[in-house]
């Protein structure tokens, strides 16, 4: 694994727990890689990681290696990526897929090659792996919302709301990319796709940066990505989702809102309560209807076979034990994994989409044709 901080942490969590809960192939916690010699070791030893090392590309040229998890900030994503998969590396990275689009493009081109020998790849939209929302899924797949209408997504976070805290690489737009766009959008964004089974064909969009300089180490320094971002998207089956999201959004800690309107019933959701599920059938007598909350808890909900007795909750580190589950079964049948690179570049085109609208005043932007062959110029 690459990068041993935030997301190395979680991900770690979930390398380490997850043959306890789950059947899945034998594999062992060979090296974690990062640029600190003396903290990655001190990680690697707290997180269950047999090594340490500093240098990733010796890494990911040895033969005892087999998969590469990517949890290095998303400037490097491309570069590693690309590497470890002509080298034969199944490999799993954290969202969003890349910095820009052309890299996006570059690293499905990539894993579609690598794809072809065997080797497999898939993107981390841990929230996919959230029980709730893998129901909710097979809900509207089985046709209880009939025909969906409408989509809400409102991904609300405040760890910016301090005008005084300070510049961090996530607030640099050559290494983080984007501001809340990529880092939490691109979240709310793959659940519309991912629920709906549904395609986007128009994108109208707005940023804003609300503090435009922050405390850095030699004094102020320009907030160079967005604070938070809206967008409308219009979707092939006719449905229309509005996203909104922010990192300043004062009192909201990690909100994930989801509401899902369709002509015969409707879902809420919040990551807020991830166990919970709002559910209203409006096929029942207009007397006996209203939203009832699902515990989803019981073993016949998706992946709860594996935990705890019914009622006993699982938390927001489990999606990742399901994400490494899914990903090394997939591995072991020679099947492709999914959300695949394909799925990161469509999100990938959207947020870019969303980017170009703002910069045209909200202009409807059409989404571009899927990848055929070549990366694109640029972006």
């Amino acid at each position: 694994m690459i990068g041993y901080a935030f997301m190395g942490k979680a991900h770690s969590n979930a390398w380490r727990n997850v043959a306890s809960f789950f059947d899945v192939p034998v594999f062992e916690q060979r090296v974690l890689v990062g640029r600190d010699a003396e903290k990655v070791a001190a990680a690697a030893a707290k997180y269950g990681w047999a090594e340490s090392a500093n240098d990733w590309r010796a890494v990911i040229a040895r033969d005892d290696i087999d998969v590469v998890d990517i949890c290095a900030p998303g400037w490097m994503h491309a570069e590693i990526a690309i590497a470890a998969l002509e080298a034969g590396k199944h490999v799993l990275v954290e969202k969003p897929l890349a910095n820009t689009l052309a890299e996006a493009e570059a690293m499905t081109i990539a894993a579609r090659g690598a794809r072809e020998r065997g080797v497999q790849s898939m993107i981390g939209f841990n929230y996919r792996r959230v029980p709730a929302l893998a129901l909710a899924k097979e809900l509207i797949a089985e046709g209880r919302l009939g025909t969906v209408r409408h989509v809400r997504a409102a991904y609300l976070q405040d760890w910016l709301t301090d005008n005084q805290a300070p510049m961090t690489w996530r607030l640099r737009k050559e290494t983080a990319g984007s501001g809340a766009l990529g880092d939490i959008a691109s979240h709310a964004i793959d659940q519309v796709l991912f629920l709906l089974g549904d395609a986007v064909t128009e994108v109208s969009g707005r940023l804003r940066t609300f503090v435009t300089s922050r405390p850095g180490t030699d004094g102020p320094e320009d907030v160079t990505v967005d604070d938070a971002a809206w967008a409308t998207l219009s979707l092939a089956s006719g449905a229309v989702a509005s996203v909104e999201v922010s990192r300043v959004a004062t009192g909201q800690k990690n909100s994930l809102r989801l509401e899902i309107y369709g002509d015969k019933g409707s879902l809420l959701f919040d990551l807020e309560a991830l166990n919970e599920l709002g559910f209203l059938d409006a096929t029942l007598p207009v007397r006996e209807q209203g939203f009832r909350r699902i515990l989803v808890n019981e073993p016949g909900h998706p992946y709860l076979d594996a935990w705890w007795p019914q009622g006993h909750i699982i938390g927001w580190e489990h999606t990742f034990t399901h994400e490494i589950r899914d990903f090394l079964t997939a591995i072991s049948n020679g099947t492709a994994p999914s959300p695949s690179f394909d799925d990161g570049l469509t999100v990938q085109r959207i947020l870019a989409a969303v980017e170009e609208s703002s910069a045209a005043k909200s202009s409807t932007i059409q989404i571009a044709t899927p990848l055929t062959d070549s990366p694109a110029e640029g972006a």
